[in-house]
């Protein structure tokens, strides 16, 4: 997981969540990662994937979740 890349940031964790369930249900192995600061509240929850996984990745984000 060293070379990991994120391919999806948020401040949700709800978002971050279906951007991870999304990518595993299209087996991509995403690790959904809390870089959150629990005690001054800024950062994000981070979905990374393998560097070979990234462009489909995001595509597959692209292409078929929306946040409005």
């Amino acid at each position: 997981m060293k070379n990991w890349q994120a391919v999806y940031k948020s401040s949700d964790p709800y978002r971050a969540e279906i951007v991870r369930a999304k990518l595993e249900e299209n087996s991509l192995s995403p690790v959904l990662i809390n870089k959150k600061d629990s005690n001054y509240h800024f950062g994000n929850y981070e979905v990374h994937v393998s560097p070979d996984r990234v462009l489909v990745a995001i595509k597959l984000i692209e292409k078929e979740i929306k946040f409005e």
